[in-house]
C-alpha cells in the first residue's frame, strides 16, 4: 500500500503541492505554520520589507538556531575522552590480572 499523501502547503501566501509520507504530514504542516508565523513577525517588525526579505530573515534565524543546537549536541569530545579513559582502565585491569 502506498503510504504517500498529496497535500498543499501554504508558505508566505504561496501554495506548494507536496507528496509526503502520511507519518510526516503533521510535522510538515506544523513547520509551515511556524514559518508563516515568523514571516508575519518580520513583516510586522519591518513594514517596508517584502515577503522575500521576511522569508530570508526567517530562514536565517532557523539556520542559526539549527547550528546552535547541533553545536550543543556535539558529543564527540566527550566520546573521545571516554574512549581514552576506557583504554586506560582496560590497560590497568590487564596489568592487575
Amino acid at each position: 500500500m502506498d503510504d504517500k499523501l498529496s497535500i498543499n502547503i501554504n508558505i508566505a501566501d504561496r501554495v506548494y503541492p507536496l507528496r509526503v509520507d502520511r507519518k510526516e504530514e503533521e510535522g510538515i504542516r506544523k513547520a509551515a505554520k511556524i514559518i508563516n508565523e515568523k514571516v508575519v513577525q518580520y513583516k510586522q517588525k519591518y513594514t517596508g520589507k517584502d515577503f522575500q526579505d521576511c522569508m530570508a530573515m526567517a530562514t536565517l534565524q532557523f539556520v542559526i538556531q539549527k547550528s546552535e543546537t547541533e553545536k550543543r549536541a556535539d558529543n564527540s569530545p566527550l566520546v573521545d575522552q571516554l574512549e581514552v579513559m576506557n583504554d586506560f582502565l582496560t590497560e590497568f585491569l590487564e596489568k592487575e590480572n
